[in-house]
């Protein structure tokens, strides 16, 4: 007799379970790919807490926090009046919401020029150029022709878009006035279809699984709680009668007057002759059971379980900070890999419309989700200023690093990590060469005297 087990085209193959053979079970599994229309995509959004929350959360933690601009303080002033003044904080969260459900989304920048099929000049926006913007949705814009040329900015992305007006008016939309936002990763452009190639897909499509099996188990677990109790009574002769419209119309009347009566009085009075039993189904586990499907959708959605259904982490000395460290983490890639890039043009296009020019010291940082508290923040810049002080001179007046040098990487310090905004622009030349140029103090108030006297 061969071998049970043998290694047979790089997997495990059991005679005798018949695993790895073609009368294995588990050789019938396989993958399809996942279809959603925008029609089950709008009815599940609307429909379901589960959908809204896997696409809304990470949207909106992206732009919670929004982002914190680094200049003279004037020029922060506006820059953050003209993105108030645009709402450009709700724009960006209403487009990424939208491309999560759909797959797609776009900001429209909108500015003086009157033909919007031609290239946008950043240059040309002058004080207060950038007008409007508008988000609108793969279900409205077209992708038109993918540019060919490896040397265009535009390579392996469409020249321009289609809008679709209500009453069918068509506007072609060079790619360099829209900001654009997309779902999940298509693994092959032509999976997507004509005009789908530009965009993404819905991120329910790979959790809609986890989802209905969710739902489901919610849902069959709220129907047996309607029949956790049931009444059982015998009734005497009760199949042979059975037929007799008048008998049953007597029974249910009777039932019904027995069921009210001990609704009300806590009794259920019953002829000498009936039997009355209860039946309690038990609903230990099923708890369980729910949250293990639950923790499914947490991971297909890669959102922590605190954080999609808004518990505290349990289990003991459980605080959950690592879960959302690591989903601070992946919403930090988010902005950084996405939004950054995708918005790289509209940010010029802010930065002239609010000071009327282009500064380029002016840049912005994304504001960590993870805030610290003031004590914290205090701590951690003292324990800064100390090793600088320390570092700046020993007792005996040596210079551990030269002082400019220390200076300059102060700063830098201090600025990059929000302590002291605005300090890199504030500080003049001729400050910090003052700064550099100051003779380093002694530390013995006698030593100075003697050397004024030598």
């Amino acid at each position: 007799m061969g071998q049970v087990f043998s290694m047979v085209r790089d997997g495990l193959v059991s005679l005798a379970s018949r695993m790895g053979t073609e009368r294995d079970k588990a050789a019938s599994v396989f993958y399809a790919q996942p279809l959603l229309t925008d029609e089950q995509i709008i009815a599940a959004y609307r429909g379901a807490w589960l959908p809204r929350k896997i696409v809304d959360i990470p949207a909106l933690d992206s732009c919670r926090k929004w982002r914190n601009w680094q200049a003279a303080g004037d020029q922060i002033g506006l820059i953050e009046a003209e993105e108030r003044r645009l709402n450009l904080r709700g724009k960006v969260l209403e487009a990424s919401t939208k491309a999560r459900l759909f797959g797609g989304a776009a900001l429209f920048i909108g500015v003086d020029d009157s033909d919007p099929a031609l290239p946008l000049d950043v240059e040309a926006v002058g004080k207060s150029g950038l007008k409007h913007l508008t988000v609108l949705t793969r279900r409205q814009l077209a992708a038109g022709d993918v540019d060919g040329d490896p040397a265009s900015e535009w390579y392996g992305k469409p020249k321009f878009y289609t809008l679709t007006g209500a009453n069918g008016m068509q506007v072609i939309i060079h790619s360099s006035r829209l900001v654009i936002f997309k779902g999940a990763m298509m693994p092959n452009e032509e999976l997507g279809g004509m005009g789908r190639h530009a965009w993404g897909e819905s991120v329910l499509a790979a959790t809609f699984d986890a989802i209905k099996n969710a739902d489901s188990t919610a849902a069959n677990i709220a129907s047996l709680v309607f029949e956790a109790k049931i009444d059982i009574i015998k009734v005497p002769q009760f199949s042979a009668n059975i037929g007799n419209q008048a008998y049953e119309d007597a029974v249910l009347r009777r039932y019904a007057l027995a069921n009210t009566i001990k609704g009300i009085n806590g009794t259920l009075i019953l002829d000498a002759e009936e039997n009355y039993d209860s039946k309690s189904a038990s609903l230990a586990g099923l708890t369980d059971i729910l949250m293990a499907f639950m923790q499914i959708v947490a991971g297909a959605a890669d959102i922590p379980v605190t954080r999609l259904l808004g518990q505290s982490p349990a289990g003991l000395n459980a605080t959950g900070t690592a879960d959302m460290k690591n989903y601070h983490d992946r919403i930090q890639a988010i902005q950084e890999l996405d939004y950054t890039p995708a918005m790289a043009r509209l940010d010029e296009c802010l930065i002239h419309s609010a000071t009327g020019a282009r500064d380029p010291t002016v840049f912005s940082t994304w504001a960590p989700l993870e805030q610290m508290s003031e004590k914290e923040r205090a701590d951690i810049f003292k324990t800064k200023a100390d090793a600088a002080r320390a570092l700046f001179g020993s007792a005996t007046g040596e210079e551990i690093i030269a002082r400019p040098a220390l200076s300059e990487a102060l700063v830098n310090a201090f600025v990059e990590d929000g302590s002291l905004p605005g300090l890199e622009v504030a500080m003049k030349p001729s400050d910090q060469s003052k700064r550099a140029d100051r003779p380093t103090p002694a530390s013995d108030p006698t030593e100075g005297t003697e050397a004024a006297s030598a």
